[in-house]
C-alpha cells in the first residue's frame, strides 16, 4: 500500500513540476555575451530565468509566424495566435503595458518585463543581435542600465531566438523557480 501511494506521490510531483529550461546553443551563447559584456561595463551577471525564458522563446516564435512590420505596431507587439492578449505596442510608447505585463500574463511572473528584439532577414544569431542592440540607445539602455534604466535591477533575464528572431526579457525580480 505504502508503494502505490510512493508511485502516486512521485507521479503527482511530476506532472506538477515545470519543465525545465530548455536553451538552444545560439541562446546560450547570446546569455553568456550579455553577462560578459555587462562585466565589461563594470555590471553585475543577470542570471537566466524560466518564467522569462518561456516567454521570449513564445515571443520569438509569434514574432516569426505573425508579425508584420508595419508603421503601426512594433516588433514588441504580440498577435492574437496565442494563448495571450493580444496587443500593439507603437512606437511613442503609449501602449508599454503591452509589453510588460507579458511575463505576468504568460508564466506567472510577478515583475513587468522589459524586452529587447531584433530580426535578421536570414537567421537571428547572438552576435549579431547583441552587437545591434549595443548601438541602438533605447535596446542599449535596457541592456547595460543606461538612462531610464540606470536604477533597474535586473534580476532575471529570459532568451528566445527563433529563426529570424532574438529576443531578451529582464526583469527586476529574481526566478521563484529553481533552474
Amino acid at each position: 500500500m505504502h508503494f502505490i501511494f510512493w508511485i502516486f506521490g512521485l507521479f503527482f510531483c511530476l506532472a506538477n513540476s515545470p519543465s525545465p529550461l530548455s536553451l538552444s546553443s545560439e541562446e546560450e551563447q547570446l546569455l553568456e555575451l550579455i553577462n560578459e559584456y555587462r562585466i565589461s561595463r563594470g555590471l553585475s551577471q543577470v542570471p537566466i530565468s524560466q518564467a522569462l525564458t518561456k516567454v521570449a522563446q513564445a515571443h520569438a516564435k509569434d514574432l516569426m509566424y505573425h508579425y508584420k512590420q508595419s508603421n503601426r505596431c512594433n516588433m514588441h507587439s504580440w498577435s492574437k495566435e496565442g494563448p495571450w492578449t493580444a496587443c500593439c505596442y507603437r512606437d511613442n510608447h503609449k501602449n508599454a503595458e503591452c509589453m510588460w505585463d507579458k511575463p505576468k500574463e504568460i508564466a506567472g511572473y510577478e515583475s513587468p518585463g522589459y524586452e529587447i528584439a531584433y530580426w535578421h532577414s536570414n537567421a537571428a544569431t547572438a552576435g549579431q543581435a547583441l552587437e545591434v542592440w549595443k548601438k541602438s540607445p533605447g535596446h542599449h539602455a535596457v541592456l547595460a542600465n543606461l538612462g531610464t534604466f540606470k536604477d533597474a535591477n535586473w534580476q532575471a533575464m529570459g532568451i528566445g531566438i527563433y529563426k529570424e528572431y532574438a529576443v531578451v526579457w529582464f526583469g527586476e525580480l529574481p526566478d521563484e523557480i529553481e533552474q
